[in-house]
């Protein structure tokens, strides 16, 4: 298993959610939906997720700083979060069908 994939299924595994569907208010929901219209809007919806991810599990704005400092200079770290958004995008392409009719 890749070292970021390891990193992420620990930090998700230590950090409790407490929030159900019910806590959240309706602004909070940023995806309503994973269907786009293009693929262009797929692709910003997934870095979208991978962000808002981040941030969940992450709250601490001056840790994301300071890590956002490291990851900048990093290219294999840079490597790896454009992975996720692929990931990302692939499952929103899968729910779009490809953009094929």
């Amino acid at each position: 298993m890749k070292p970021l994939y390891s990193i992420i299924l620990v930090l998700t595994l230590l950090i409790p959610i407490h929030l159900s569907a019910n806590d959240m208010a309706a602004e909070d929901n940023y995806l309503p939906t994973l269907i786009t219209e293009t693929p262009y809007e797929g692709r910003q919806l997934a870095i979208k997720i991978v962000r808002k991810t981040i941030g969940a599990i992450q709250t601490d704005a001056a840790a994301k700083h300071r890590v956002r400092a490291k990851y900048a200079e990093d290219p294999a770290l840079l490597m790896d979060a454009a992975e996720l958004v692929a990931i990302e995008f692939k499952t929103i392409a899968i729910a779009n069908d490809y953009w094929r009719k």
